[in-house]
Formats: structure tokens, sequence, C-alpha cells
């Protein structure tokens, strides 16, 4: 399957902003399942500096500078990806889980070690006993990994309610899994947390899924939004990725944009401005097929 994706990003300011300096992660990843034929950043107006780079954990990241008094700022990325539907993971042939957390603690080749790295707190993900006794019934001793993963997926699913004005992305992981409510960010570091509570790796995921109207409505632009889910790691088989917002494997109709630890490592635009009071921030994102 091919997708074009449209991701409109406009800054409103209060203010002239005399100086500005961003950084954006907007470009999809090539990937065993995924390949990019075409993908441009427009920025307006248009900046004096860009740079090209791959951050640490490979994702495309672009850099830019203005310093010429702005009202407005807008960035517009453009991708046209090819999606292939992979076979689906053998979640009980997979290793037990109890098995997986003491290896990639003594391996010491490169893949273990980079999933190793996702085992241990970050920003947005800290590692707490309620997040441990929450993911325990989907883990009993010697379940298989995936099939452990895979049913604290669908118990997330059930248990939590898609809410998007419960959180933001500075609420607490333990606020959302008291109040059981948030959005898609949200219950993927959810579901993270519950596995590097276990000593589990947990890679957080962005990127986009195609979205379809109900029958007989047309499709609104500009009315898709950016996603978020996140992948583990079993030795042998590499990431597999899990999406709990809407409690499925992803395969051909999500778009992956950005690795990292948690939201921090992938915010899709950040930066430092000089001036421009109070802003608006809005964001417009189309997924369509191509025939």
């Amino acid at each position: 399957m091919k997708l074009r994706v449209v991701h409109r990003t406009t800054y409103c300011y209060g203010e002239p902003v005399t100086t500005s300096h961003h950084e954006a992660r907007l470009s999809p990843r090539d990937r065993e399942s995924q390949r990019v034929l075409s993908h441009d950043v427009a920025v307006s107006p248009a900046p004096e500096a860009r740079r090209r780079r791959f951050d640490y954990f490979g994702n495309r990241t672009i850099s830019f500078s203005l310093s010429e008094p702005h009202r407005e700022l807008e960035v517009i990325a453009r991708s046209l990806v090819e999606l292939s539907e992979l076979p689906p993971p053998l979640l009980h042939g997979s290793p037990a889980w109890e098995q997986v957390r003491d290896q990639l603690r003594s391996d010491h080749n490169r893949d273990s070690l980079d999933a190793y790295a996702m085992s241990f707190e970050s920003p947005h993900v800290p590692i707490l006993d309620e997040l441990r006794d929450y993911a325990l019934p989907s883990f009993p001793a010697q379940r298989a990994m995936l099939e452990g993963v895979r049913d604290l997926v669908g118990r997330i699913h059930a248990d939590f309610t898609y809410d998007p004005s419960a959180t933001d992305i500075s609420t607490p992981v333990l606020e959302v899994l008291h109040d059981r409510r948030g959005v898609c960010q949200d219950f993927a570091h959810v579901a993270i947390a519950c596995l590097r509570a276990l000593g589990l790796p947990g890679r957080y995921v962005s990127g986009y899924l195609l979205t379809r109207p109900p029958p007989g409505k047309p499709k609104l632009v500009g009315a898709d939004a950016s996603h978020a889910w996140f992948a583990t790691f079993v030795p042998g088989q590499g990431w597999v990725d899990f999406d709990p917002t809407n409690d499925v494997l992803p395969s051909d109709e999500h778009v992956s944009i950005a690795f990292g630890r948690d939201f921090a490592d992938v915010t899709p635009i950040r930066g430092v401005i000089l001036g421009g009071g109070q802003h608006e921030l809005r964001v417009a994102v189309d997924v369509d097929p191509v025939a």
C-alpha cells in the first residue's frame, strides 16, 4: 500500500518573532516494512540556515533558523511512503519474558544493547511499583514474552478511555494510570512503563495511521492526526510493534516517523524563539491511500 501524508504545522504569534531556531522530526523512516518514495519539508518564511542529520536513535532530523521578523511560521511535510504487510509475529513461540529480561542484561551484541537501553527510566516514563502491579497479571511465570505483551495491550485498550481533554504532554504516567483516560501517547507511555517496570524493553514510536470516515461520509481535509504506539524487543525476532489505542499490531496502515525512549525524543517540532508573545498552534494532517 502507498500512502501520501501531508503534515501542516502553523504557529501564529501575537508579536513579531525576531529570531527562532527549530528542530523537526517529520521524515518517515526506512525500515523492513516501509520504504520512503519521496519526502520534503517546506518552511515559510524561508529559513536562513537549514541542516539535515540523523539523531542518536537514527531519526531523520531537520534543523533550521530564522532571523527576519515574522508573525507566522508554517512547516509543511509531504511524504509518499510504500508499506508492506509483515507476517504476524510468533506470539506463543517467543521465549519466556524472564528469559528475555535476563538475556538482555548479559548479551553484548549491538541489537541487544540498544534494546537494553530501552528498559531504563526516561523523562516521561518512570519505573514505578504501581505500573509493575498493573503489568503482572499479563506476565505470569514463564509466559511467552510476546503473548504477555499482547495481553497487556488488550487490557490497556479495555481499561482506558480515549479522551483528548483528559491529558496533555505534561500529564504524569501515574496520573494516566489512576484516571484511566488519555490519548495515544499516554497509552504508549503506560505500556512502556509497564514493560520497563518488569525489566523489559519498550520503545516509543511516533507516526501516522490511515483512518477512514464513517460509511457514506466524506473524509475531512486535515482531520487526521499524528499517532503513537510502542515496540518491544525479542532476541532472534527483533522489534515488534503494538498499538494499544486500537488494540492491533501495526501493519501496512501505520507510518513510522521516529523512535525514542518516550515522546520527548520524538517531538515533531521544537524550538527556541525571541519575541512572539502569546501564540496559537494549529496542526492539520492528511493520510490518504494512493492508487
